[in-house]
Order: C-alpha cells, then sequence, then structure tokens
C-alpha cells in the first residue's frame, strides 16, 4: 500500500513515497538511491524506543553501517549546541562526504539532522523519515532546514534538500493524539491556500483521519506533499510564492516566541495564527465572516487552539523579529477565499490589534 511522488528540482529532484507499515523497506530504497556505506540515524529518545531498532536493521540488512544518536524530545533541542553535538559524533564516527543522515522523527527532528547535514563538510546527503503528521505533510518535504534562536525560531538555517522522504504513515499510531491534532493545522492550510475540493474533503473525512484510517491518511499526506510540492518546485528558495505556506504562521512563530517554545506545538500555534490572519483579512474587507467561522470551525473540530492568550501589544512587539519581515513589518498571508491567498506586507498596527483582539473574544462572540 502506498504512493509516489516527486519534487521536480532539476539535480536536486527526489521522490517522497507514502507507505504504510514498510519500515523495513527503507534499507533497499536508500540503497537503490545513493552509494552510501555509512549513514547517521538521529532521532530522539520517544521515536528511538519505538522505531529505533527497526530501522537500524533495516539499514544494516541493506549494508549499511550504522551510526545512532537519540536526542532528548522537544523543541528547545532543535539548537547549535545540539547541532555541535551531532558534529562531534559524526567525526568521531568517520562520516565521510558520500555518507549520509538519516533523519528519523517529526519536525525538530528533520530541521536540525538536515540543518547538520547540510552544514556538515559542506553538505552530505540526508534522508528525511518523518514520523509525525506534521511532518509527513509538511516539514519533510521541501528543504528547509534550521535550528532555532532563543530571539527567534528558525533563525539560523538553509535550503539543503534531501535525497529521500520515505514517509510511513502507520508510524502515526503510535503519535500521540495531540500531534496528530497538531499535524492536521498544516494539513488544513494547504485547503485554505490552494485547494477547497481538498478543505472539503478534510471536512467530510475529519473524524476518519483522527480514527488513523490508513487509506485516508495516505491520501491525506499525498494531496498535502503534492500542492507543496508544486509550490516548491516554482519558488525552491522562497522568493515569491513559496510564502504562500506561511499562512499563520506569522502569528504563530510569536505565540512561539513569547511561550519560548514550551507550550505550543507548532501545529497549534499555526492553528491560532490561521484565524488571526483570516480575521485581518476579514478586516480589510479581503474576506467575509463566513471563510473565517468556516476555518475556525474545522479547527475548532479538531480541537486546535483558535484564540490569542496574549494581550495585541505583546503580540505586536514580537512580529518585527520574524525572518519573513520586510523592513520590519511583518509579512501577512491572508486568505481572499478557500483555495486562494494573497502576500501582505502591509498590514497597519490598528489593523493587526483589533483582529488580535477579537481573537481573543470568549467562546460564542464574533470573531
Amino acid at each position: 500500500m502506498g504512493v509516489e511522488l516527486k519534487v521536480n528540482l532539476g539535480k536536486r529532484s527526489y521522490p517522497i513515497l507514502i507507505v504504510s507499515s514498510c519500515l523495513p523497506q527503507l534499507g533497499r530504497h536508500l540503497a537503490a538511491l545513493m552509494p552510501a556505506t555509512r549513514v547517521f540515524v538521529v532521532t530522539n529518545e520517544v521515536v528511538g524506543r519505538l522505531y529505533g531498532e527497526q530501522v537500524t536493521r533495516a539499514l544494516r540488512d541493506a549494508g549499511f553501517e550504522v551510526l545512532y544518536r537519540e536526542l532528548p524530545d522537544g523543541e528547545k533541542y532543535k539548537s547549535l549546541e545540539s547541532a555541535g553535538e551531532l558534529y562531534t559524533q559524526a567525526l568521531e564516527g568517520g562520516l565521510e562526504r558520500q555518507s549520509a543522515v538519516v533523519a528519523l522523527g517529526g519536525g525538530v527532528i528533520g530541521d536540525l539532522a538536515g540543518f547538520v547535514a547540510a552544514t556538515y563538510m559542506r553538505g552530505i546527503p540526508f534522508v528525511q523519515v518523518p514520523t509525525t503528521l506534521l511532518a509527513q505533510v509538511d516539514s519533510s518535504v521541501g528543504g528547509k532546514v534550521a535550528v532555532n534562536h532563543p530571539l527567534g525560531k528558525n533563525m539560523i538555517g538553509c535550503f539543503y534538500q534531501p535525497r529521500l522522504v520515505f514517509a510511513d504513515v502507520a508510524t502515526l499510531e503510535t503519535l500521540p493524539l495531540r500531534e496528530l491534532r497538531a499535524g492536521l493545522a498544516e494539513v488544513i492550510k494547504y485547503g485554505v491556500i490552494q485547494d477547497e475540493d481538498f478543505f472539503e474533503f478534510l471536512e467530510e473525512n475529519l473524524e476518519r483521519i483522527l480514527g488513523l484510517d490508513q487509506d485516508v491518511l495516505i491520501e491525506v499526506v499525498r494531496r498535502s506533499c503534492a500542492i507543496k510540492a508544486g509550490i516548491v518546485e516554482k519558488d525552491e528558495t522562497e522568493r515569491g510564492l513559496r510564502a504562500i505556506l506561511n499562512f499563520g504562521h506569522t502569528i504563530g512563530h510569536a505565540l512561539e516566541v513569547l511561550t519560548k517554545y514550551q507550550v505550543y506545538r507548532h501545529g497549534e500555534a499555526v492553528a491560532a495564527g490561521m484565524v488571526v490572519a483570516a480575521a485581518i483579512a476579514e478586516e480589510k474587507g479581503l474576506c467575509g465572516q463566513d471563510l473565517t467561522m468556516r476555518l475556525a470551525g474545522i479547527l475548532e473540530h479538531a480541537r486546535l487552539p483558535i484564540r490569542i492568550p496574549f494581550k495585541a501589544e505583546e503580540i505586536i512587539e514580537v512580529l518585527p523579529r520574524d525572518k519573513k519581515a520586510q523592513g520590519g513589518r511583518p509579512r501577512f498571508v491572508l486568505p481572499v477565499a478557500l483555495g486562494q491567498v494573497v502576500i501582505d506586507a502591509d498590514v497597519g498596527r490598528e489593523v493587526i490589534r483589533s483582529a488580535l483582539e477579537r481573537c481573543q473574544a470568549k467562546r460564542g462572540e464574533r470573531f
């Protein structure tokens, strides 16, 4: 059971394999793609307990020599300090330019291990094996790798494409429900920014997704990755179109910074950020209240946050530090209709403040 997509980027093209219960086949897929004899598997303690031995065995059975490292779980470990520890292990383990890094885990591991692969010996191959819904539909595809800085998320990084994305949706069966719901935020994002039919599919199949129906999950990951791949192919390094993937992220990143990455899962912060972005669009007359309410409705059905717990000024003060800001002004991706958004770097403080205050309203009040 599975499907294959391709991200077409010339010499940097790579396949996305979306499968179910196929982790033991990872080694042979990797062996068919690259001549590496030594691989460095980077994961965290939670994923390592579940899948570390299985992945290591699959790679060794395919003829690879395996270095292995488990890091503590958490966004705060996506840091230069963690990267330094991985560089040291790679050097001590004899990782060479033809070796490969395998990122086994969610977005934190994928970003960190990818950053290490991009910068170790000026770049060695790496493979994404995402084990969260968020990583399978978003962070594992597109080549953004980075570590955080205390003053901002993903401030130190680069664009560096993987050689393979191997997404096994069966790993979602061991994912905490909160993480599954958080991943749904990025899935819903795709429907808003480019595909109204997909948004409707999600509305109709939300319970099957949360019930881990494997066929539905494969379709969700396939359609999400197809949308992202199509955008990345047209704008690999985010000079224009790719910025629409940041829908909800401007406010979302501010929430993560204000809570020192300790309160929100990334998708949870993005969910609240999408509602604010829709409220801004409504304030500017770009969309109607029905879009805002429909978006808030599916997010609330998925039990994702749609309210902002900070005062508007606290959020506004953080926004100029966002890496997507231009001239100190935040850029917002704003919905015009389901499946259509615009990028707007000219959103005034009063509009932002008004939207934030509306999103702080008590349940039952108008957004």
